[in-house]
């Protein structure tokens, strides 16, 4: 079985010392879409396509949508499954291929009629999963994501089988991005990408968003890389890194620098393929044109960029990597099929996601953002976290709006950000991990 179009694309551009570029970028008017991914294909950096799509189609109003059409009324992404695949089909023509690769992209918690949808157009690579999807979009339960998770991977899985190959990428380690510490998106990276493996998918990618330190980063990329080698070395992967996915710079000098910043990670942390963001991040909806610019800027900062010379990597030496291989080990242990062990790894609090209100969340963890930028565990609940220990920290609204914030002002005046300010009572007995 090969992996489809986008996959073996990723993997010849890494092997000409390429770094993939690729926009979140989905319009409702299929002419409209259509133009943004001939001007994609067109950039002067290395592609791929993207449909993203819209908030009706996420939750499953289908008919919302398709009234929404009837109406003109704007919509914030592609609407794929009230437009039909004939029609999607056709707005792909000559475009999606071996040579420009596209992706849905698209938020949904249950989203089976969305990969029906995609597959029925011609399309063969998506992203998601049965967490990353779940807990921080939506108040679905979490078996029920689970179930609906694996239908759509044996679709997936079974559409590969068919066509030539499909693809699959986790989005957990993009989840609540500055607000969860680093070994817990990997460690549910690899999670969901032996969730997939498991219901049948060949082809599978791994993310990881950037955060607060780029030292940080760079370690929790390079764990991310070791894990999966030796969690996932019987099919085919790839690391995806994400430009910074919370509140972004307000100031094109400080998009520019976040934007670079995050170039610069994915190279040196050995990521294949870059998520870019725009200068209008901050504000509204990207157009075709800043999507453009954003990555031709990326793609021509990622040509300047070596990849880091650093000794081989020593897991003993990483926190991202002792912190996300005890998490794996303590969820597998729970269970053999991975969707059964992480539901009851949820409900046992052993996997517990920061500041996220979802009912199947113990919402025991609590992080802080240090002086140094660096993104650490103030209580880790009953998360087995090696060398942590639970400082019962309260972490207030005034704390957590600084949290939010932290990237904002290190990027767009950099003076204003170089104290992070600690929770105001029992800040010395959180552990320093």
């Amino acid at each position: 079985m090969t992996a489809g179009h986008f996959a073996p694309f990723v993997r010849a551009a890494a092997a000409a010392g390429r770094l993939v570029v690729q926009p979140r970028m989905g319009f409702a008017d299929p002419g409209r879409m259509r133009a943004g991914l001939l001007a994609v294909r067109d950039a002067r950096a290395t592609t791929v396509g993207t449909v993203t799509l819209d908030s009706y189609t996420r939750v499953n109003n289908h008919a919302g949508a398709a009234r929404a059409l009837l109406q003109s009324q704007d919509l914030n992404g592609y609407p794929i499954v009230a437009h039909g695949s004939v029609m999607t089909a056709a707005m792909l023509e000559g475009l999606h291929g071996p040579d420009f690769p596209v992706q849905v992209r698209h938020g949904s918690a249950q989203p089976l009629g969305i990969f029906h949808a995609l597959v029925d157009s011609g399309l063969d690579a998506t992203e998601g999963g049965p967490v990353s999807y779940c807990l921080p979009y939506s108040r679905v339960p979490l078996r029920t994501a689970i179930g609906e998770w694996a239908a759509c991977c044996e679709l997936l899985a079974e559409a590969g089988r068919d066509g030539g190959g499909t693809h699959l990428e986790s989005f957990a380690g993009c989840m609540l991005g500055q607000l969860a510490p680093p070994g817990l998106l990997v460690a549910l990276s690899i999670l969901e990408g032996l969730f997939f493996r498991h219901h049948g998918i060949a082809s599978l990618s791994l993310s990881f968003a950037q955060q607060t330190h780029p030292g940080q980063d760079l370690d929790a990329l390079r764990a991310l890389r070791h894990l999966a080698g030796e969690f996932l070395s019987d099919v085919d992967w790839h690391v995806v890194a994400y430009t910074f996915m919370g509140l972004f710079p307000q100031t094109p000098a400080g998009a520019a620098a976040i934007l670079q910043e995050s170039v610069e990670l994915a190279v040196r942390g050995g990521a294949e393929r870059l998520i870019v963001k725009t200068a209008a991040e901050a504000f509204r909806i990207p157009t075709i044109e800043e999507n453009v610019s954003a990555l031709e800027r990326a793609g021509h900062h990622a040509a300047t960029v070596r990849p880091a010379a650093s000794p081989e990597f020593r897991p003993a030496d990483s926190p991202a990597y002792r912190e996300a291989r005890a998490l794996v080990e303590a969820v597998l242990d729970l269970h053999p099929e991975p969707g059964e062990a992480l539901a009851r790894a949820f409900a046992a609090g052993l996997l517990d996601v920061p500041y996220c209100l979802h009912p199947d969340n113990a919402n025991r963890a609590r992080s802080r953002v240090a002086a140094d930028g660096r993104l650490l565990w103030a209580d880790p609940g009953r998360m087995p976290l090696p060398g942590v220990r639970g400082g019962h920290l309260e972490v207030g609204s005034a704390d957590l709006l600084h949290m939010l914030t932290y990237n904002q002002r290190r990027f767009d005046d950099p003076s204003a950000a170089t104290e992070a300010r600690e929770p105001a009572d029992g800040a010395a007995h959180a552990e320093r991990n």
